[in-house]
């Protein structure tokens, strides 16, 4: 076995172990860097979207130089121009034409309302007709003649029956779907080349799959925030609201099953939390709507042998006691805003935990406040085993020294 195969299973089973509750030498180190892996190196966020091989060097140059971490967020690329072809109406992103989003931020959503509320039935009863007719020509107005399609069978002697499909606005869309499908698999391409550089140099990712809250795909890409407080208030909404969250874990773990075939040696999936945290709704509300379809597919998971990992985002203490609901040494939860020591405690021997590391401070802080930080954290969470040392977000930017402090703290204190 190689110097870095070596590492490579050293660094995995220390994760492993962590998550399983089980102690390990030193506390597994596995910062979500974002943007900061390209800032670090002298590129922007915008290569991760239109110049892969400047972004995935500047992502394996990071990583060699920081040998303590012991899994990377590197998630790839996202194809800046695949989303230009299909004037992607979502998201705006660093390098789009006439954007506001400056090189060195990542992308930024644009919260807009795909389905209305008068949609509900329609889209529970043909899931995949209110897809093609509606929700993709809005997300994606290059694609509005997909509007047009109804299929109706009558006398049916001839092709007139497809006749739709190739009507000539379909025919033009076609041809803007093979660039859009031309551009992502280039991507696939590149992001799978560096994916495989960086397990070559030893270092395992720290996911191999990622999904959503069911509440979350509802309120992130079909109502938006704010359509979605207009149906939580309202009773007779939440039970199509309860309908769509069980449709949706549905089709997640459907989506997921390849996890049953595929032999690999990460198994998590990365589930950011955006809609649940502390004063967005009820604990009845939380259970019955966000929690219920979040399990379910948590627990489909887990029978495959996959770990979730819940990356909550904002404060949740108040959801801790629910987090508690599930089988011990198979969980990672994440935490933003959080009593650590309090999680700590409510979960210890039930799931592992990890975050809460300021990223705030790690870009304005002073290098003493890094080191002390750090230091409480570990005091709070390395007790007993399963904890991760992680940051409470996705770090953009930070200074140096204050990169250094961590890491110099982390090596000082973080061993066992």
């Amino acid at each position: 076995m190689s110097d870095n195969a070596a590492k490579f299973a050293e660094r995995l089973n220390r994760v492993n172990a962590a998550i399983a509750l089980e102690k390990t030498d030193r506390v597994p180190i596995c910062p979500f860097f974002a943007s900061y892996l390209q800032r670090a190196n002298g590129k922007t966020y915008k290569d991760i979207y239109y110049n892969y091989e400047e972004a995935g060097e500047a992502a394996v140059k990071f990583y060699k130089e920081h040998p303590l971490v012991d899994a990377t967020t590197f998630s790839g690329f996202t194809s800046g121009r695949a989303n230009e072809i299909a004037n992607t109406q979502i998201i705006d992103w660093p390098g789009k034409p006439g954007t506001l989003v400056p090189d060195t931020s990542s992308h930024q959503v644009i919260e807009l309302e795909f389905m209305s509320q008068e949609e509900y039935p329609e889209m529970l009863k043909d899931f995949t007709g209110f897809m093609i007719r509606k929700y993709i020509p809005r997300m994606y107005p290059s694609l509005k003649s997909f509007a047009n399609i109804s299929l109706i069978p009558t006398v049916v002697l001839s092709t007139s029956l497809i006749g739709p499909l190739y009507d000539p606005e379909m025919l033009k869309a076609y041809e803007t779907l093979a660039k859009i499908g031309a551009e992502e698999a280039e991507t696939a391409r590149m992001t799978g080349i560096y994916m495989q550089k960086l397990a070559e140099a030893g270092f395992p990712g720290m996911m191999s799959g990622i999904s959503e809250a069911p509440y979350d795909i509802l309120g992130d890409y079909f109502r938006g925030t704010m359509g979605i407080f207009e149906d939580l208030v309202d009773e007779d909404m939440q039970e199509y609201m309860e309908q769509a969250c069980d449709l949706f874990a549905d089709q997640q773990i459907a989506a997921l099953q390849y996890f049953r075939f595929v032999d690999m040696p990460v198994k998590r999936v990365f589930f950011p939390l955006h809609k649940a945290m502390d004063g967005f709704m009820s604990d009845e509300q939380y259970e019955r709507l966000y929690w219920k379809p979040l399990k379910k597919i948590m627990m489909a998971l887990i029978d495959m042998g996959v770990t979730p990992f819940i990356y909550s985002e904002g404060p949740y203490d108040t959801r801790l006691d629910f987090l508690t609901d599930v089988p011990k040494g198979k969980v990672l939860y994440h935490f933003e805003r959080v009593n650590m020591k309090e999680a700590k405690r409510k979960l210890e021997g039930i799931a592992c935990i990890s975050g809460n590391l300021s990223i705030s401070r790690m870009e304005f802080g002073t290098k003493e406040e890094v080191i002390r930080q750090t230091r409480q954290l570990l005091e709070d969470c390395m007790p007993g085993g399963g904890y991760i040392f992680d940051f409470d977000g996705c770090i953009e930017n930070a200074k140096e020294e204050n990169v250094d402090a961590m890491f110099e703290t982390l090596a000082k204190y973080g061993n066992y």
